[in-house]
């Protein structure tokens, strides 16, 4: 038996009774969306024109580029869970929120003149969002970890990370609603700080949680 065959089939024994990966992961996305939810009504509360943003392109896009990282490191988590993945080619799977987030920045660049770049990028609010993504984020981390340990990755710090950029998206994508910075390149490098701070817990984390 070939040493790919015997891990699989080790994984397959090892596998616990129950929801399948696939249906662990979705319930866990659910669950921490609205754990999530539920943490932002009672904590921060939608900016005071929610209603009145959701006619601007600017501010639907913080949604749009969240919600593509949570759908693509979700398929992510599903492949390095999985013996014999090939990490560095799934991980081309992030590419779309990547495209997203950069052409915005482009055109953000190319439309507003140089002086006005510093402002858009610090922003009024980027502490709060340091702060409040990753505390948005810890239920659907915990959620996604558990679920997670219904699979059998090569690699557990690696999907213990691609959780964290999984529970960090769901985290950012409910922040957006408070957020009253909609410049893209205040999302470039906030939202991206404090979803790569929740990526870290998430390896750090995985790396203990994660072992088979």
């Amino acid at each position: 038996m070939k040493t790919d065959d015997l891990i699989l089939a080790l994984a397959a024994d090892a596998r616990p009774h129950g929801p399948s990966l696939v249906a662990g992961l979705i319930g866990a996305v659910i669950a921490g969306g609205l754990l999530a939810a539920v943490a932002l009504l009672l904590t921060l509360g939608p900016r005071p024109d929610f209603a009145a943003a959701l006619a601007s392109p600017r501010f639907l896009f913080k949604f749009a580029v969240t919600a593509s990282l949570v759908v693509t490191a979700a398929r992510l988590a599903l492949v390095l869970s999985r013996p014999g993945a090939d990490h560095l080619r799934a991980l081309r799977l992030l590419w779309l929120p990547a495209v997203l987030l950069v052409g915005a920045v482009v055109v953000e660049l190319l439309s507003v003149p140089a002086t006005g770049w510093q402002a858009r990028l610090v922003g009024t609010n980027w502490a709060v969002c340091l702060v409040a993504v990753p505390g948005l984020s810890l239920a659907p981390l915990a959620l996604a970890l558990w679920a997670l340990r219904r699979g059998a990755p090569a690699q557990a710090p690696v999907a213990g990370l691609v959780a964290g950029l999984l529970a960090g998206a769901i985290g950012a994508f409910f922040y957006a609603a408070h957020c009253p910075d909609d410049s893209p390149l205040f999302v470039a490098v906030w939202y991206t700080l404090a979803i790569g701070a929740v990526g870290a817990l998430g390896a750090v984390l995985g790396a203990r949680l994660l072992r088979w």
